[in-house]
């Protein structure tokens, strides 16, 4: 059974707004025209521990997706928008409360874009024929937003995010590779409409854009909160705020992101779950169990890291809260099983203590009586290092 490439691409584009994607677009298999770009910045090691960026497969197939389905002969190319509101107040009904990154706050976006670009080739297939077809989200190894500018759904930004006008940088992207010709459709290639702005690289809490269209991740508050296992550098922890999974700064001071009134409404399954979601509970979290976690990161981005991780993350964000009902949770943190955690709730006294006088004296007792049992060397070095803040 075939079909006129015209044809296919009708059949896909239908396929695509049934499933409820926002943007979509399709073009002709190509290799990248910035491979070289890639490799320089891997070079400059600005992917950090992100080792399986560099290796052979990740960087065959950001060269050319081929690699990843050799019959591909299309890419069709989605975008589906996610909440963008602003989160609630910290401490708007007395919790002391933290921020996850917009796009974490629902389920999690690659079973959600994974799925509804599954019925599409599932489309595909049953009008056509037999095709090979992939479905990519970002884990998969392919230069998303470079196909995505190719598919005229947006350009890219200095934050290196795609700007989709209409729904600003909020969306997530996906990608279905065809082992058959359809016919590209009518979008041209849009070239960066930033101008001379450049309050996306301003903002940045730590300082992460080596420049314009450059990021080094080790320096990135989404980075470090996810991607990144061991101690998070101390200067750059007061920078965090309470951001404990990803960072959305670059996103919020960007002028393609002010909300009009003809902006489309996200994905349902992208919006916050709950309020707990759009403003996590810190205390809660400190010291929540393992099966407790389990049901608060079930089919959630938050999937992504483990509790040391999460809980190394809630202890920098109790510590930079400047509230003092912080103050139990951190005490309770220092003597987590986890090295790890340990370590940054001793730092997260000390932030609490030196910016809420009123609890310095507590901070300073706990980290005194942690010190007296403590045994890792890492946590001693933290320890004192807290108490040397607290009694200078």
């Amino acid at each position: 059974m075939t079909s006129a490439p015209a044809a296919l691409r009708e059949l896909v584009v239908a396929a695509c707004r049934r499933a409820g994607f926002h943007r979509v677009g399709i073009v002709p298999i190509a290799p990248s025209a910035r491979a070289e770009r890639y490799a320089a910045w891997l070079a400059a090691g600005h992917h950090g521990e992100m080792h399986y960026l560099a290796t052979a497969d990740h960087v065959a197939g950001r060269a050319d997706a081929r690699a990843l389905l050799p019959e591909a002969r299309t890419v069709v190319v989605v975008a589906l928008a996610y909440g963008s509101e602003a989160p609630p107040a910290p401490t708007v009904d007395g919790v002391v409360r933290g921020s996850l990154a917009r796009y974490a706050r629902g389920t999690d976006y690659h079973l959600v874009v994974r799925d509804r670009l599954a019925e599409v080739a599932a489309a595909l297939v049953a009008h056509a024929g037999p095709i090979a077809t992939r479905v990519c989200v970002d884990a998969a190894p392919v230069a998303e937003r470079e196909w995505a500018e190719r598919a005229g759904l947006g350009f890219a930004a200095k934050n290196t995010m795609i700007i989709a006008p209409g729904l600003g940088s909020y969306v997530v992207l996906g990608e279905l590779l065809v082992g058959a010709e359809l016919a590209a459709t009518d979008a041209a290639p849009e070239r960066s409409r930033c101008g001379s702005c450049r309050a996306c690289l301003d903002a940045c809490p730590t300082g992460a854009f080596v420049d314009a269209y450059v990021l080094d991740a080790r320096r990135c508050i989404s980075y470090l909160t996810i991607e990144h296992a061991g101690p998070i550098p101390i200067e750059l922890r007061a920078a965090m705020g309470t951001r404990i999974f990803g960072c959305d700064v670059c996103q919020e001071v960007c002028p393609w992101n002010a909300a009009g009134p003809g902006r489309a409404a996200p994905a349902p399954e992208l919006v916050p779950r709950d309020h707990d979601h759009a403003a996590p509970d810190l205390v809660r979290l400190a010291t929540i169990g393992a099966n407790q976690l389990r049901g608060y990161v079930r089919r959630t981005a938050l999937r992504r890291i483990d509790r040391p991780r999460l809980q190394r993350n809630v202890a920098v964000a109790l510590g930079n809260s400047g509230d003092a009902a912080a103050l139990p949770a951190l005490v309770a943190m220092v003597a987590n099983p986890a090295p790890l955690v340990r370590g940054h709730a001793a730092w997260g006294l000390g932030q609490l203590g030196a910016t809420v006088p009123a609890v310095a004296a507590a901070a300073a007792a706990a980290i005194t009586a942690a010190a007296a049992s403590e045994t890792d060397p890492v946590v001693v070095a933290e320890l004192a290092a807290a108490r040397a803040r607290l009694t200078a």
